[in-house]
């Protein structure tokens, strides 16, 4: 039985947000996810890591920054302001999960790992700042950010969905090859924080540790990884394409590729203009949008709607034949039956 002491259920039974009201708050929260990594490539970019030289504090004994730091003190303390934002964004996607009637509780849990995410992700920014820049540390926030739009993306879909099991629109395979993509568009972005951290951007006018490698053999191996990554796109659409895989899926793909391609420009001309800060900028913003598009071809794969006759959850991977989704798919029948909500 709820707790009727319990504030969220004090709020539910006053307010009942729309369903609209809970998308936009998922949406909010991967815009938030998005914006906290180009602030924070801002501060980087602007030489401004240790404007703030301390923490919690932004110096010795003043939480603000004081008018003899300048605008670098200004941009650091900025981007450490972007957490209360960010919490609002998760507290909001927690309440409009709670408050709706039925409770998506999925969506609520969802809601808590962004805070949790948030918090421990404050902290090594923290540390970033008491190790001086250490460029591992420095790594371990953007991908901590990374983990935090991970979450977000999901939440987002999952409040375009119902709440019934999941049923999938592509055979095994299929699913294997999108995985393999996921796992090499993940390496990308990694290899990419190795880049970052032996790169000339190391985020302090002063001379800051960096990543002893060769900060450009790096970058040949990034590219190598943007190739493979191209070539499992464009695999898997074919692939796609000729077991006539539904439409909204292969269309996830032409996304991603075309998200791929900008990137691709773009960091090409970061390179042949020796990576001035606006480019660079721009290339971590399409970092977040290659990662955005690629997960949504991953969501877009398996769909959540009501049977008359609903398999039982255990045989969520079973189609409303009582076929296994993968036989169905080779016959033909994995497109989505007339009638279904996707909620996409």
């Amino acid at each position: 039985m709820p707790n009727p002491l319990n504030p969220l259920n004090l709020i539910a039974r006053r307010w009942q947000p729309s369903e609209q009201a809970v998308k936009r708050a998922a949406l909010a929260s991967v815009m938030t996810a998005v914006l906290i990594v180009v602030t924070g490539g801002a501060v980087r970019l602007t030489q401004s890591g240790l404007g703030c030289e301390t923490w919690p504090q932004c110096t010795e004994g003043s939480l603000t920054p004081t008018a003899d730091m300048g605008i670098h003190g200004v941009i650091e303390f900025g981007n450490r302001m972007m957490i209360y934002l960010m919490c609002a964004v998760a507290g909001l996607v927690i309440l409009t999960a709670r408050a709706r009637t039925p409770v998506r509780r999925d969506l609520t849990r969802l809601g808590w790992a962004q805070f949790w995410i948030i918090m421990g992700n404050a902290v090594v920014g923290g540390i970033t700042v008491l190790t001086g820049l250490n460029p591992y540390i420095v790594s371990s926030h953007f991908l901590l950010s990374t983990a935090l739009l991970t979450v977000a993306v999901v939440t987002w879909q999952r409040a375009r969905e119902g709440d019934a099991p999941a049923r999938y629109l592509v055979t095994r395979p299929l699913r294997q090859l999108t995985g393999l993509l996921v796992a090499a568009t993940a390496a990308l972005i990694l290899i990419g924080t190795v880049v970052t951290g032996a790169g000339p951007h190391a985020g302090d006018a002063r001379k800051v540790h960096r990543i002893p490698l060769d900060w450009q053999e790096i970058t040949q191996l990034h590219v190598d990884f943007v190739y493979i990554v191209v070539g499992l796109t464009v695999a898997l659409w074919f692939a796609l394409r000729a077991v006539s895989a539904p439409s909204a899926v292969r269309r996830r793909v032409l996304e991603l590729f075309a998200v791929l391609a900008g990137q691709g420009v773009i960091g090409y001309v970061q390179y042949f203009t020796h990576l001035p800060e606006l480019v660079v900028g721009i290339h971590m913003f399409g970092s977040c949008l290659v990662w955005i598009a690629v997960l949504r071809v991953f969501l877009a794969q398996r769909e959540r709607y009501e049977l008359p006759d609903a398999p039982a959850p255990g045989d969520s991977a079973e189609s409303a034949g009582g076929r296994p989704i993968e036989e169905a798919g080779e016959a033909g029948d994995a497109a989505q039956p007339a009638g279904a909500h996707g909620g996409r």
